[in-house]
This record gives C-alpha cells, structure tokens and sequence, in this order.
C-alpha cells in the first residue's frame, strides 16, 4: 500500500495555507510544513514561545541556539519577524488571531473531537503545551498525522480512548492515505493520496464516510 512519506504530507498541507494566514505548527511532524511553504506566498508562522514570522528549518552549521520553536528545534526568522513575551503569544492564541493551526494527534474521532496530549498510558509523560489553546483559539484547525497505528488501528475512532485536548475542534484531517474534512453531515473524504480506493479507505478507517473524491489526486503530491 503506497503511503505519503512525512514530507509529503507537509508538502500537501502546505498547498492549502493562503497566502495572508496567521498559522502555528504544532511540535513534531507539522513543524516540516515550515519548509514547504512557497516563498513567493507571504505566510505569517507563530510559535507559543514568542516567535511571529519565522521561515524554514536552517541550513547546516547555520543554527543559532537561540532562535528556536516551541519543540527546540532550531528556526530562521524571515525579515520582519518579531519576538515577544510567552503570555503575549497565548494572547494571539486565546484571542482567535490564528487564522490556522497545524496539530498532530493520537486519535481524532469521527465528530472532529482531538487527543493529542497524552496517550492514556501510566509510563507516558504527558505533554499537552499549548495544543488546548490552540484547538480552541485558532480559527481552523487541521490534523497532521499517519493514518493507522503501528499496529494497524486507524486514529480516526468513533470516540476517543485518549485523554481528549479539544471537542469538536478539528476541521480537516491530512493523513499519508487521504485528506478528509469535517462537515454537517459527516466525515468526507476529499482526496485519496494513496494506491486504495474507497471502500479499502472506508474498512481501514473503521467509522463511517462520505466519498467526495472524484478523479485521484495520486499525482498532486511529488
């Protein structure tokens, strides 16, 4: 089964951020979204730790270990960016100033409620920082995140067995199979980035969808 690789799901996610937007990437795999954005687009990227306005990940041997995301990976910031205190930055994320959030998940269930901060587990260390204020400050928020588990469970549940961050809070999901969006009606499948068709994605997936994809959209991502 043909997947998309990690950097090909930033690459997709990147396609759809306008130009204009106000975005945090979430720690972890959304952080590679950075690095494919289009540099002709102005795109304004947050970080709770007080950063508006950084660009992709630095070359080698050209990292400044004090200029760092919220998951301490080290950053470039584009000309005109700004630092600014952490309670300044959980403003902009509480006061609805972020046009779009990119969060991973553990589990997104099929009424767009998000767990991404703690897998449940006595051993895990929990991490939640500042996802809550995400989920519910930005004005969309999507998902970034392999669709099955290593054990070939799908993260999208009828309900979520995880800690949950946010209810009904997700309103687009980009997994390595398909893109699918949050609607009145239910959970649609937008685009299938993989070699399956429907019902394959349907039984992998578990809860019910609405098939929108038209053609396949296989040869979109590079």
């Amino acid at each position: 089964m043909k997947r998309l690789t990690r950097d090909q799901m930033a690459q997709r996610v990147a396609q759809d951020i306008p130009e204009g937007a106000y975005v945090n990437l979430g720690i972890g795999v959304p952080t590679l979204v950075a690095n494919h954005l289009d540099p002709s687009r102005e795109i304004f990227l947050h970080s709770e730790n007080g950063l508006l306005g950084m660009g992709p990940a630095p070359a080698p041997n050209e990292e400044d270990d004090e200029l760092i995301n919220a998951g301490k990976q080290h950053v470039t910031l584009l000309t005109g960016g700004a630092y600014f205190h952490h309670a300044d930055s959980f403003a902009m994320m509480r006061g609805g100033h972020l046009d779009f959030c990119v969060l991973g998940a553990f589990q997104v269930s099929v009424t767009g409620d998000l767990a991404n901060w703690h897998t449940g587990a006595p051993d895990a260390i929990p991490a939640v920082g500042g996802a809550m204020d995400l989920a519910l400050g930005a004005k969309q928020v999507y998902v970034m995140m392999e669709h099955l588990t290593r054990q070939g469970e799908s993260k999208i549940t009828a309900s979520c067995t995880c800690p949950v961050t946010g209810v009904g809070c997700v309103d687009r999901i980009y997994t390595d199979l398909a893109r699918l969006d949050f609607t009145p009606d239910g959970l649609v499948v937008r685009e299938i980035f993989s070699d399956i068709d429907f019902a394959e994605l349907s039984r992998l997936t578990g809860v019910p969808l609405i098939d929108a994809t038209g053609a396949s959209p296989v040869e979109q991502v590079n």
